[in-house]
């Protein structure tokens, strides 16, 4: 993975909970929130947790006497993330890499993770920091997209700006959010990192959006494709977020549009 995959900056953060959340996130944050509250924790860390998705909808969720450490490596993704939670004596915010967790040993009911593993470095690393800060007994409850042909939209986009740039398309939604979705792989390195009771359901949904502008808007501005863009050629990222659009709106109409998409959801137990 390149290593400017990893960082969320600038408008990005604020673009990405505006389009994304709400075009491809929050129909799997429902069923992450839902598998989650099944095993009643009273010590919870998510890691990797984005502008929030999961935490506004798990908060909710908890008993009052919950715990709930809400952490991911990007400090500008969790400070937009806790600017949109409401005051909850429960929740501690904290910068830190899953790979390096600073917490002690056995200290959470669950870990859980949506969407977060396929910008890992190394993920049985991530993986054996997160069996080592469950409980006996505990759960880590994961969430990553399918390959990006199963993801309607993000093929759509992808394929649009390989027009655009033939000879250096950005590859950034195919390489890293849809770019780790072998399910034997995810086994493989669940299994290396000593977790042996895992179960992996294939979900798919519906990606709506009011015009076929959002989807546009979502994935060139909204994630690090941006940076992609600009640094093929400045000043392009209008005229590459227009054309995105128009091949949007060729394929699905110029109204209301809606596609595909799919996820595994992975509970690995402890």
């Amino acid at each position: 993975m390149h290593e400017a995959d990893k960082v969320f900056a600038g408008s990005i953060p604020e673009n990405y909970d505006r389009h994304m959340v709400p075009l491809i996130f929050e129909a799997y944050a429902a069923e992450t929130v839902r598998r989650a509250a099944s095993f009643s924790p009273l010590a919870v860390l998510e890691t990797a947790a984005g502008t929030g998705a999961v935490t506004r909808a798990l908060a909710p969720r908890l008993s009052p006497g919950a715990s709930y450490t809400v952490t991911d490596l990007n400090q500008p993704m969790l400070d937009y993330a806790a600017s949109r939670q409401g005051p909850d004596s429960r929740i501690t915010w904290r910068q830190a890499d899953a790979l390096k967790l600073p917490f002690e040993d056995a200290a959470f009911d669950l870990v859980c993770c949506q969407f977060g593993a396929m910008f890992f470095p190394d993920r049985p690393a991530a993986y054996r920091e997160a069996k080592r800060v469950l409980k006996p007994g505990g759960h880590f409850l994961f969430s990553v997209w399918d390959r990006i042909e199963e993801n309607i939209f993000a093929d759509d986009v992808t394929n649009a700006l390989a027009t655009i740039f033939p000879h250096d398309p950005p590859r950034f939604l195919a390489r890293t959010p849809h770019g780790y979705h072998d399910k034997v792989l995810i086994r493989s390195d669940l299994a290396a990192a000593g977790f042996s009771d895992v179960a992996i359901d294939t979900i798919a949904e519906q990606s709506r959006a009011s015009s076929p502008r959002v989807p546009a808007v979502a994935y060139c501005q909204g994630t690090l494709l941006r940076n992609e863009i600009e640094a093929r050629e400045a000043g392009r990222l209008a005229s590459a977020t227009d054309y995105a659009e128009s091949v949007i709106a060729d394929k699905h109409g110029r109204g209301e549009v809606a596609a595909k998409i799919q996820a595994h959801i992975i509970v690995a137990s402890v």
